[in-house]
């Protein structure tokens, strides 16, 4: 089924301050640029209960954000633009008939630190433990549990993929065994993403041009068993070329390099039925 979402710019940029809805629904999402806060002290309607999240980047091989609540958040944002170097951007997610109460955002915010941790795709170790859930009526969590789905749909339209849990599709699995590991993966419109288990390369060729940022990833990403470095936990990269590259420690043509198990290339599959 199709959603109409609509995005207004708010001061006319598109790297600005943002406001986005999906039709006939009441959550809504603000999308504020750290250098933009003064826009808080325009927009009243912000001044309500809110779940919010701040993005950033602290790390070196994936981005950081922390999830909150407030009942304010021109209020609630002054201690962590003081206090949180590491965030540029801030989404804050409101109720568009500005019915939320402080016992709602607090589910909120428990189920976002808890979808959040299980996807492992941000950084969130100031987020150290995922807070109870208040005891809401039946009907509430009920419309909390849908507020939440238009969350975190919202988040991935804007392009954070916090909340996105992987799921492998079986017939679409695709391998490489280039320099001895043995890698697989599929590829969908987030990317290439590697499953866990695979096994890759611990070497670099010297030419490989991200050389030590591969070797930061291997530290955080992998572990040796029976002297084979073993994915941890699924990665997306943003192309299948990028995702080879780390597997095999040298630059491919991902289209070519990742094949099916009869043997078809990610390029017959995907690209070659459009020419």
């Amino acid at each position: 089924m199709g959603k109409t979402v609509t995005t207004y710019l708010i001061d006319g940029d598109p790297k600005g301050t943002q406001y986005v809805f999906i039709s006939n629904k009441i959550c809504q999402m603000y999308v504020i640029p750290r250098s933009n806060l003064s826009i808080l002290n325009e927009r009243h309607e912000l001044q309500t209960p809110a779940l919010y999240i701040l993005l950033g980047e602290d790390e070196t091989t994936k981005p950081k954000a922390y999830i909150g609540e407030t009942e304010n958040f021109r209020e609630r944002v002054r201690d962590h633009d003081s206090n949180k170097t590491f965030w540029q951007k801030a989404l804050l997610f409101i109720s568009k008939d500005a019915a939320m109460t402080k016992a709602d955002v607090q589910y909120l915010e428990h189920r976002a630190i808890a979808e959040a941790k299980a996807a492992n795709s941000f950084v969130l170790n100031e987020n150290k433990q995922t807070p109870k859930a208040p005891n809401l009526p039946e009907y509430r969590k009920d419309d909390m549990d849908e507020f939440f789905e238009d969350v975190k749909f919202l988040c991935s339209f804007v392009g954070y993929n916090i909340f996105d849990i992987i799921k492998p599709k079986e017939e679409h699995l695709f391998f490489t065994k280039g320099r001895g590991c043995d890698a697989k993966g599929f590829y969908d419109s987030k990317g290439f993403t590697l499953l866990k288990g695979s096994t890759v390369v611990a070497t670099s060729v010297p030419s490989f041009s991200w050389k030590e940022k591969r070797e930061r990833m291997l530290k955080e990403y992998t572990h040796l068993t029976n002297e084979k470095l073993r994915l941890n936990t699924d990665i997306t990269f943003s192309s299948p070329s990028t995702a080879a590259d780390f597997c095999i420690g040298s630059s491919n043509n991902g289209w070519i390099t990742w094949k099916d198990k009869d043997g078809n290339t990610l390029d017959s599959i995907y690209r070659k039925p459009l020419e």
